[in-house]
């Protein structure tokens, strides 16, 4: 099994990009591969540049999605909602014909120091059904109270959240192989 992780977040040591440090070692550790998929070059979604032809960035990207049996998405909340990069690269990836979500399981994570990026998650399921992804219903991860629970480089920390994460994965891989049996 190959699982494929998209951070919503483009800065280094975010929470983010650590959540999908401890699902790779968790995931590594039980045989499964893990690949992180990076989105912040992506242009700008544009239909004048879609009619020229998906840009390479996007391709080479969707080319290493469309290898992975599910996905992880961790996301943080801007303004109530998805990050502007995560949209731009799921519009992107809408494009693509026999786009790489479809039809595969998908978690959500997300961490922020209020409510645990709730509302953005509920947006995001909306634009998961278009791309028909199936998305993990239980359990939801959502890290409220994150500052205590990361180091200052981004690495999850939190004895209790990294187990509760192995128990997302799991829902994960079941899903996963549901859709697939």
């Amino acid at each position: 099994m190959k699982i494929a992780g998209i951070s919503g977040s483009l800065r280094k040591h975010s929470m983010h990009r650590g959540i999908l440090r401890t699902v790779a070692q968790h995931l590594e550790s039980k045989g499964i591969e893990f690949v992180d998929v990076e989105i912040g070059d992506f242009p700008l979604y544009n239909q004048d540049v879609n009619a020229a032809g998906i840009p390479v960035v996007v391709q080479n990207a969707h080319d290493v999605l469309a290898t992975a049996d599910a996905f992880v998405i961790a996301s943080p909340e801007y303004n109530y909602s998805i990050s502007g990069v995560l949209k731009n690269a799921l519009d992107w990836f809408s494009r693509i014909e026999n786009h790489a979500f479809n039809g595969k399981a998908l978690s959500i994570m997300g961490a922020s120091p209020g409510l645990g990026t709730a509302r953005s998650q509920y947006h995001l399921r909306q634009v998961l059904v278009f791309l028909n992804a199936f998305v993990v219903n239980k359990p939801e991860v959502m890290i409220s109270q994150a500052n205590g629970k990361f180091d200052e480089q981004g690495n999850l920390t939190d004895e209790s959240t990294i187990e509760f994460l192995d128990k997302a994965l799991t829902s994960l891989i079941n899903l996963s192989n549901q859709l697939n049996s």
